[in-house]
């Protein structure tokens, strides 16, 4: 079975899907840093400005970054019914299933510990346990064992209790010392929970920015992201219909948000229900775009550069920790840097590493070797 991120069944049947999860990780192989390269150059508002939504909110609010994570949770849960509904659809029993999405989930949460720490052995109070990675993998495991034991209508009530019930204990609880529903980042109940409970340390010693107990708002993002897929594979609807509904439930979960966020403010650290309804209605919109240039229409050709990024996108986003990509230093970029002056280079030395990259995911996808948990 491949993992999450990389599905032959669904290439054959959706292209948008591994063209919009290679774009997503496009902008953290590289791209992301072009911008700001660009924006220091240029010293231009325009790009100082976009530069500036590739930044992380550091508490509340949002900025364009802060959808990179979700939109990749949400894209993994869009695969599930096409590889587990098909693997259901092949007569494999649901238990045979559960393992396997257990032990992917697992994978996960290792691989996310090896990002954190690399192979080094270190004394327990020293490893952070939390990572991107691990949450991926806790919150794609439960949304899977959700989809195999539940209909539809059952996910939808999951999804929507999960928020709900997050937001009631949030804004009845909070951290010793601090008022009733303090959300703040020392006062809230998921922080103080995380540095009750967690082994190790936390990424920002009282907070971790992807810790354990808002892994239950982000079980509801790969839900959306599952109930969307079920949606997509229902033959009654036509291409532009889907895409249709798409845009219309995507519009309706930024309006949710927007006004949720006056109660329970939109922040990635939290991964508040405002949040996850405002990541929910951009991932549902960029997934409406993608699929309409791509599945509907048949424009294909354009977002290869996407695909192979997105058909290996777990072994780039590995990768940094283990390989030096950096070979911008050698003779022939430093040749190639004098040409564009100093002004430049920079930014092109960017623009080699990335391509450095892509080239190398072009091996693999050529070879068709794919990462698999």
């Amino acid at each position: 079975m491949n993992n999450p991120d990389n599905n032959q069944f669904i290439s054959q049947r959706l292209h948008s899907l591994d063209a919009l999860r290679g774009f997503d990780m496009f902008w953290i192989m590289g791209a992301d840093e072009l911008l700001h390269k660009i924006a220091e150059q240029s010293q231009s508002p325009f790009w100082q400005g976009l530069a500036h939504q590739f930044k992380h909110v550091k508490w509340d609010g949002f900025r364009i970054y802060d959808l990179i994570f979700p939109l990749f949770l949400f894209l993994a849960g869009v695969s599930t019914p096409f590889s587990i509904g098909r693997s259901l659809e092949q007569g494999k029993s649901k238990a045979e299933l559960v393992k396997k999405v257990v032990q992917r989930g697992l994978t996960l949460v290792i691989l996310g510990i090896i990002y954190n720490e690399g192979l080094e052995l270190k004394p327990i109070a020293e490893i952070r346990f939390s990572s991107v990675l691990g949450r991926i993998g806790i919150a794609y495991m439960l949304a899977n064992i959700i989809y195999l034991y539940t209909k539809e209508r059952a996910q939808i009530i999951w999804f929507a209790s999960l928020l709900i019930g997050y937001w009631l204990i949030l804004k009845f609880t909070s951290a010793p010392g601090f008022p009733m529903g303090d959300l703040s980042e020392p006062g809230n109940f998921a922080s103080y929970v995380d540095r009750s409970i967690l082994p190790g340390r936390l990424s920002r010693g009282i907070h971790d920015t992807v810790g354990f107990f808002n892994n239950i708002p982000a079980i509801s993002t790969a839900l959306a992201g599952i109930l969307t897929g079920i949606f997509l594979k229902k033959q009654q609807y036509n291409g532009l219909e889907k895409v249709k509904w798409m845009v219309y439930a995507g519009i309706a979960s930024l309006i949710i948000a927007q006004i949720w966020n006056l109660d329970f403010p939109i922040n990635k650290n939290m991964w508040s229900s405002s949040f996850v309804m405002q990541t929910t209605g951009l991932s549902l919109l960029l997934l409406a775009l993608f699929y309409y240039i791509m599945d509907v229409k048949g424009y294909q050709k354009w977002a290869f550069f996407f695909q192979v990024i997105g058909m290996n996108s777990i072994l780039i986003y590995l990768s940094g920790h283990f390989i030096d990509w950096d070979y911008t230093n050698n003779a022939l970029f430093t040749w190639l840097f004098q040409i564009f002056g100093e002004s430049y280079s920079v930014c092109l030395s960017v623009v080699c590493v990335i391509l450095i990259k892509w080239v190398f995911l072009r091996f693999l996808y050529d070879k068709k070797v794919f990462l698999r948990v």
